[in-house]
């Protein structure tokens, strides 16, 4: 629901929402993609890029007009590749429901958690024998519970679920038995995570720094341009990033949070910045540590870093040189490389052009780490 938050916030009358909840195959929107509708007919969002908005616009007004939740799925055969289904060859399942902005819900308590940047996981059931329980939600914020199913075993369930997902920021379907019991399947479960954005840090405000940086925020990153140098890290030159250090890179890298979704984009390539900042970052939990530099930079650079204690195993971290082989040259084409190998780094790809290879499309889930 992340991707329509902004557009339904005005909304003040009652409106159905569309989540997708599962995918099978090659499905064009992963899980948590949403898709809104309200009594004048607006929309937003979208669950499908255009395969079965159509069919899900109708079943949101049926929603909305019995309040009643609906579970519906799409997908395409043999048969019926032309009739309302998905051409790409993948299923998708939604959960359709009815939201009342001015009734007590867990919509009242999300808004800010999300605007705050707070840790946030909202827990759904979407099927269960008791079809009371259906449409009952459970929001974990901070670690604090709200809401949930009046069953305390059940919902210490969903509190234990939603903060795993939480921690890495997944979106997925649980199965639970009715009173919360694992490896049982009467209720099924989605958990939304809101995680705050991951961190994008760009070390060296050089011409390449501003377009990774575009790019970074373009990706859905909180992106942080750092240089110690106070003529170039300027708002003038990066008028778009979240923040702008003007500090030595190793001092700042260690003086901030960093995570294992963290990314790390090292332009500088001067060995007085890069060493002690890539010791720090090596020994540190950063998902993706990128290095600009020729290949002869590298070689002078990985030996200076072994000379400071750095392991074999630490430096095969190292994306150096930084980024993908597409025969880039301007900022913006490297920029494009650099979030090419993060993407692929994320999601298992290969980099490689999708004609060579028979790999599916979509990866059904991404990696915990995004260290290669």
């Amino acid at each position: 629901m992340r991707d329509i938050l902004e557009s339904i916030r005005s909304w003040t009358e009652p409106f159905a929402v569309a989540t997708v909840v599962r995918t099978w195959k090659s499905s064009p929107r992963g899980p948590g993609a949403s898709m809104a509708v309200n009594a004048a007919g607006e929309a937003v969002g979208s669950v499908s890029g255009g395969c079965v908005e159509g069919a899900v616009y109708e079943v949101c007004g049926e929603v909305l007009e019995a309040g009643r939740p609906q579970v519906v799925r799409y997908g395409v055969s043999d048969n019926d590749a032309f009739e309302v289904g998905l051409t790409c060859g993948g299923t998708i399942e939604l959960f359709v429901q009815r939201v009342d902005p001015a009734a007590p819900d867990h919509l009242a308590d999300l808004l800010p958690a999300v605007d705050a940047e707070r840790p946030a996981a909202l827990a759904t059931i979407v099927d269960a024998q008791d079809g009371n329980l259906v449409g009952r939600h459970l929001l974990l914020v901070d670690g604090v519970a709200r809401g949930g199913t009046g069953d305390e075993r059940l919902d210490a369930a969903l509190v234990d679920a939603a903060a795993g997902l939480l921690e890495h920021g997944r979106n997925q379907m649980v199965h639970l038995g009715s009173h919360g019991e694992r490896r049982m399947d009467e209720l099924s479960v989605f958990v939304e995570s809101f995680a705050p954005a991951p961190r994008m840090i760009v070390f060296g405000a050089i011409d390449f720094a501003a377009a990774v940086a575009r790019m970074g925020s373009f990706l859905g990153y909180h992106v942080t341009v750092c240089d110690a140098r106070p003529v170039f890290a300027t708002r003038a030159r990066f008028p778009d990033v979240d923040e702008i250090v003007v500090q030595w890179p190793h001092e700042y890298l260690r003086s901030v949070a960093v995570d294992e979704r963290t990314v790390l984009c090292v332009l500088t390539h001067d060995p007085k910045f890069d060493i002690p900042l890539l010791v720090e970052a090596l020994n540190g939990p950063a998902a993706y540590i990128g290095v600009m530099g020729s290949r002869r930079t590298h070689v002078e650079r990985n030996a200076q870093l072994l000379e400071r204690g750095i392991t074999e195993e630490q430096l095969a971290r190292l994306s150096s040189p930084i980024g993908l082989d597409l025969g880039a040259h301007t900022p913006e084409e490297t920029a494009v490389s650099i979030a090419g190998e993060i993407i692929a780094l994320r999601w298992g790809g290969t980099g490689r052009r999708l004609s060579d290879v028979d790999t599916p499309i979509h990866r059904e889930q991404p990696t915990v780490a995004l260290r290669a």
